[in-house]
């Protein structure tokens, strides 16, 4: 099935609203059925920040619709139904719907499936939906919503250059088309100033109030909140590295516009905030045959960023992390800029094996990747022909415990989930 809608356009990724709108009216609006929506769009930390966001929901007892991309191992990780992965039938019949409805016009595989998606949080009871962007924000398949409870925008960084422009004001700005008149925006800190103020001057084009937050970090990896109508000390974020405190307060602040509706208490975000899950980033495996065969003492990791902004987080958890050697299993995509992820890297990593990925044509190729490697400055850098393989090859090279970071590519990360169980 899935396979099928995959060829209803000749173009894998073609922004446009008109394709969505119009399969949209062929079903009866769904998508001015949902709940009150939460959209958000950015570069770096929409899943984490969705992920701690719903967290909070739930624990304080609401029902959370949740609209995430792209999947690691199976399609219908995209889709929750309050609380709940649809299941697999359910989501076929909704999908054979879709296409029954569009009547064989043209529109994308990401169209389609968000219009599933949408139809089913239409029609399945629920407190709240969390709407994720796929790649963009103006021209997004998911900016349908006339107006939402609240639009998040994350850290802006280069990805997807080929659709939304080489410059970060470019890009800032086609996330930003998500803002809506009236409709409080919250914005998370931008490192690059082009980014920060094409956004602000974005958010007082359209109108739409700012709700102010700032995180402080404490000791031990802890953090304080300052938000409308919250002052809270946290501890450290369910999910690894730095970078989630900020992930974490975004969550937080988004909290504010839906407070009269759906109040979350201070207790139900310290649940949230410990229970939080999100595989793949800085995701450490515990168990699973790849885990099985490192001696003891080696830990394993898996992370699926995959650019400046990624690596750039991944280097400041190194540095955190120097009581062993780093070794990267390192594969990417041809349309990634593989230097600008590994070089904030380079300096932290022991030694990299470069891995294919598993069923991507668009995946450079082990040879390739590890000559990129030792051009970005990791001079150990060795091709492998697969993670079990490159596994077996840093066992057998080194005696004394390393740290092992699978890296590069959210499809790398799928692919390892999977072989792993």
């Amino acid at each position: 099935m899935l396979e099928r809608l995959r060829h209803l356009h000749p173009k894998i990724i073609d922004l446009s609203l008109g394709r969505v709108e119009r399969l949209l009216a062929a079903l009866g609006h769904p998508e001015r059925r949902l709940p009150p929506v939460v959209h958000v769009a950015g570069t770096n930390g929409k899943g984490s920040t969705i992920a701690f966001l719903r967290a909070f929901l739930e624990a304080a007892g609401y029902r959370v619709h949740v609209y995430t991309s792209p999947h690691l191992v199976r399609f219908h990780e995209r889709v929750r139904l309050a609380g709940t992965l649809i299941a697999d039938d359910h989501l076929t019949a909704l999908l054979e719907e879709c296409e029954a409805a569009n009547g064989g016009e043209a529109i994308t595989y990401f169209e389609i499936t968000t219009v599933a998606a949408l139809l089913a949080f239409a029609r399945e009871p629920a407190d709240v939906v969390l709407l994720e962007t796929g790649l963009g924000g103006r021209l997004d398949a998911t900016n349908v919503i006339d107006r939402p409870a609240a639009t998040a925008i994350t850290r802006i960084s280069y990805d997807h250059m080929a659709y939304l422009g080489d410059r970060l004001s470019d890009i800032a700005g086609e996330k930003a088309g998500i803002l809506k008149p009236g409709v409080p925006a919250i914005l998370a800190p931008q490192p690059a100033a082009e980014a920060a103020h094409t956004l602000l001057r974005r958010v007082r084009e359209v109108g739409a109030p700012l709700v102010p937050w700032s995180v402080k970090r404490l000791d031990q990896g802890g953090f304080r909140f300052t938000g409308p109508g919250r002052l809270l000390d946290l501890p450290a974020p369910g999910l690894t590295g730095a970078h989630q405190v900020i992930n974490a307060g975004l969550a937080l602040a988004c909290l504010a516009p839906l407070a009269e509706r759906l109040p979350v208490t201070d207790q139900a975000v310290r649940q949230g905030l410990a229970a939080v899950h999100w595989p793949a980033r800085l995701h450490r495996l515990s168990r699973g045959p790849l885990v099985e065969t490192l001696p003891a003492g080696w830990e394993l990791w898996l992370d699926g960023g995959h650019n400046d902004s990624a690596g750039e987080v991944l280097a400041a958890w190194a540095a955190d992390k120097r009581d062993m050697p780093l070794a990267l299993i390192f594969g990417m995509l041809t349309t990634k800029r593989a230097t600008d992820f590994l070089a904030p890297l380079a300096v932290h990593a022991a030694s990299l094996q470069a891995v294919p990925i598993p069923g991507e044509p668009a995946a450079l190729d082990a040879e390739a990747a590890a000559a990129i490697a030792r051009a970005a400055g990791i001079t150990n850098a060795a091709p492998a022909a697969g993670p079990p393989a490159a596994l077996a090859a840093l066992t057998a090279a080194h005696s004394c415990p390393h740290r092992v970071l699978i890296c590069g590519s959210l499809y790398l990360a799928g692919s390892v989930l999977a072989e792993n169980g």
